[in-house]
């Protein structure tokens, strides 16, 4: 019997129904897969379009980064061609607390300082204290002496070569090898090398007796040098009617002096260059060229691309030193003069600590 309100359905409908089931299914299964694919699709054609934009960018970068290398090898061809003059940096601004803080504590403890930093290439000041103070720099007068014997020599007057015997001044031991030495006379440019390199006495008194106080001084006047003058020879002892010190200058023209050395602007380039390779063999590096780590005894090798010219003054309480150095970054001429009570080592000590906090500053500034 039939259920009441129920239909029957023939057997030729449930294949067809079973049928249409299924191909719904399939068509439904046909769509998922269409938009699984789609969707696969989209996401290949999204990371193919991000990938070769990828690859556009870093082709791009490296592109860049080609012509910045070949501008830069061309610009340091150009450099060293001359093609295009080689540029240090701009000045930069440089604390120089340590140094501040070493000359502070001398004067604070009664002694007198002098200082001046400037740049070499712009000339513009970078530390100054007292710059316009004269003060006695003993040894440092041999640097107006040299320019006058370089001097002599351009012009003819004074031959290189020439032989000057030792018993032509007086015996002096306050430094130098010369009195330690078998040869009774030496040549000019070979007492200039001595007078420069190891603060020779000796060999300063005979290059001065050779030439003249007064040419020196002339000298002096002529480079336009108004507060710095050579006094005397160098002596074992100074009696009252003796000058007091050898030699007394500013550092504001010590430092430019150096600058004008290394600049080839003293007298002239050939004087320059002459002056400034013998102050380059000074092997005295114990006050600002400690910092530099330089062989006192071999420090023309400039692997590193530095520059150092100094030259140094010692006496009874006082310490001083002019000289230019220069490293990749930038260049400075700098003196420095202190005058202080020479009462013990821990004095002396406390004078140098303000040399090689100097030193360390200009090495900053230099790289």
């Amino acid at each position: 019997m039939n259920e009441p309100g129920r239909t029957r359905r023939s057997g030729a409908e449930e294949p067809e129904r079973a049928a249409t089931r299924s191909g719904g299914r399939g068509a439904r299964r046909g769509q998922e897969a269409g938009e699984t694919r789609a969707d696969a699709g989209g996401r290949a054609d999204a990371a193919t379009r991000a990938d070769a934009a990828t690859r556009a960018d870093a082709a791009g970068r490296a592109d860049a980064a080609t012509r910045a290398d070949t501008g830069g090898r061309a610009l340091r061809r150009g450099a060293v061609s001359g093609a295009v003059p080689p540029r240090r940096s701009a000045l930069r601004a440089r604390s120089f607390l340590g140094t501040l803080k070493a000359l502070d504590a001398l004067s604070a403890a009664g002694a007198q300082v002098s200082v001046r930093v400037a740049d070499i290439d712009s000339g513009e000041a970078v530390l100054v204290g007292d710059d316009h103070l004269t003060l006695p720099v003993a040894g440092l007068g041999v640097v107006p002496l040299l320019i006058e014997v370089a001097a002599q020599i351009e012009a003819g007057t004074l031959d290189p070569l020439q032989i000057i015997e030792r018993t032509a001044v007086d015996p002096v031991t306050v430094g130098g090898l010369w009195h330690q030495l078998k040869a009774p006379a030496l040549p000019v440019s070979d007492l200039a090398v001595l007078a420069a390199a190891a603060s020779d006495a000796t060999a300063a008194n005979a290059l001065l007796a050779r030439v003249g106080l007064d040419a020196v001084r002339a000298r002096v006047e002529q480079i336009g040098l108004v507060k710095t003058a050579l006094l005397d020879g160098f002596r074992d002892t100074r009696g009252p009617d003796d000058a007091p010190h050898v030699a007394l200058a500013s550092t504001g023209e010590l430092a430019a002096l150096f600058a004008a050395l290394v600049n080839a602007h003293v007298v002239s380039p050939a004087v320059s260059a002459q002056v400034s390779e013998w102050l380059s063999l000074n092997q005295d590096l114990a006050l600002v060229g400690a910092s530099t780590a330089l062989d006192p005894f071999a420090h023309d090798d400039d692997r590193h691309g530095l520059l150092f010219v100094n030259k140094t003054g010692r006496a009874d309480g006082i310490r001083a030193e002019a000289g230019v150095i220069a490293g990749p970054r930038a260049g400075a001429a700098y003196a420095l003069i202190v005058c202080f009570d020479d009462l013990s080592v821990a004095h002396r000590v406390r004078a140098h600590e303000a040399f090689r906090a100097l030193g360390l500053d200009l090495m900053e500034y230099a790289y």
